[in-house]
């Protein structure tokens, strides 16, 4: 509990000095003393892991600003140090890109890896303008990129579900096949049954046609 504590104390610090750097990077006197920006980021974004690049957005709003398009800066916080990721430039262009359209933004992370799982603060800066509302971060969005172990857990779950789907397959066709040579033996039963009883039917048929054929000859016989 006092580890999280102090790590959220830490990022807390972390922020009022990325709040800092961007105040002084981005520095300068104007007229617009009323521009005011409000920035909001998703709380938290997860990948899988087999994601190789992601975006991450935030969007702001200005009022009372000039028409001029903001400065966009992105930092990002680790367990105890921050990074300058972007600030407006990217420290590394392959590795990071960013992405202004009207009042969205976005920031492309290619090649991801654990590593990079961490805090990504926007920030937001009309720097012709003094006034202090006129340069504002988000609250951060914490990115968390899926593990080997996770990739072993999801095998692990895709196996079990392809032991216990095959089984269920296995039971069905069991079941099946018991269902299928218990009707033919009732059928086959039935046959046989039909066969005895045509063949009784028949055996009485030829004793009623006989019958009347010995009478008559019993009767000629007594007359003589």
């Amino acid at each position: 509990m006092s580890r999280e504590v102090e790590e959220m104390a830490s990022f807390n610090k972390l922020k009022d000095v990325a709040m800092l750097v961007l105040h002084w990077i981005l520095h300068g006197a104007g007229a617009a003393d009323t521009c005011q920006v409000t920035v909001t980021q998703p709380k938290f974004q997860e990948v899988d892991y087999s994601t190789h690049t992601v975006l991450l957005t935030c969007t702001f709003s200005a009022f009372g600003c000039s028409s001029s398009p903001p400065q966009v800066l992105w930092f990002r916080f680790l367990t105890k140090k921050h990074e300058d990721l972007c600030t407006p430039g990217c420290i590394d262009q392959q590795k990071y890109k960013v992405h202004l359209s009207e009042n969205e933004i976005s920031l492309q992370i290619s090649n991801l890896t654990v590593d990079d799982n961490a805090v990504y603060i926007c920030g937001v800066a009309f720097s012709d303008s003094s006034s202090p509302h006129s340069k504002q971060t988000g609250d951060g969005t914490v990115l968390t990129k899926a593990g080997v172990e996770k990739q072993h857990s999801n095998r692990r779950l895709g196996f079990i579900f392809m032991i216990i789907t095959s089984s269920l397959l296995f039971l069905y066709s069991a079941t099946v096949f018991t269902f299928f040579l218990v009707y033919k033996k009732i059928t086959s039963g039935r046959k046989i049954f039909q066969a005895i009883a045509q063949e009784l039917q028949k055996q009485r048929y030829t004793e009623h046609c006989q019958q009347p054929e010995d009478l008559e000859d019993d009767t000629v016989y007594q007359n003589r």
